[in-house]
């Protein structure tokens, strides 16, 4: 795998340089950290978690099992669109975001001069639920993982890959369609 990681990194890189944003959307427990982070090191751009710029009265509401709504996520994506734009004329990045709504990936994308590569990890309800109790330390409350489902508008465009596959088969179907994009 590491192999295939460093020759699809060649072939990119070698022929031409390309600042990409990458946003690796999903449910929360769909898997965009552990995919954003193994791409974001095959590509060797930075890589971002979304959670990591909630303020903290949404961080708050969350560990409390509150399920957050628009007007809750409206500073935190202007900070994230701010970003994306810095992160777009500095080297490129990959983003691990929900980016659950149409409405947030449409100020997300406004944020940026080119388009950006949208992948959607998607799976069944009991397969997030049973990753979700299994983790720790996190704010998020599992609970609110059905809450997520009710706001999901799946994307119509982008790469979907269902997250039965494991993590580095998506990364290598994700690099490998990167090699065949001009």
């Amino acid at each position: 795998m590491q192999d295939f990681i460093a020759n699809v990194v060649q072939n990119v890189c070698s022929q031409y340089i390309v600042i990409m944003i990458i946003v690796v959307m999903g449910v929360s427990g769909s898997g965009k950290t552990t995919v954003g982070k193994a791409l974001a090191s095959a590509l060797e751009i930075p890589f971002y978690d979304a959670d990591d710029f909630h303020p903290q009265a949404n961080i708050e509401k969350m560990k409390q099992g509150i399920s957050l709504q628009d007007v809750d996520r409206e500073s935190w994506l202007d900070t994230l669109t701010n970003n994306l734009a810095k992160w777009e004329t500095a080297a490129g990045a990959v983003l691990a975001c929900s980016a659950l709504k149409e409405t947030y990936r449409t100020v997300l994308q406004s944020g940026v001069e080119n388009d950006v590569t949208w992948v959607y990890l998607y799976g069944r309800s009991k397969l997030i639920k049973e990753r979700m109790a299994g983790r720790k330390g996190h704010y998020f409350k599992p609970d609110l993982v059905d809450s997520q489902f009710t706001d999901l508008e799946p994307p119509q465009y982008g790469w979907h890959f269902n997250i039965s596959s494991s993590s580095d088969h998506i990364v290598k179907s994700i690099l490998d369609k990167l090699r065949h994009t001009d």
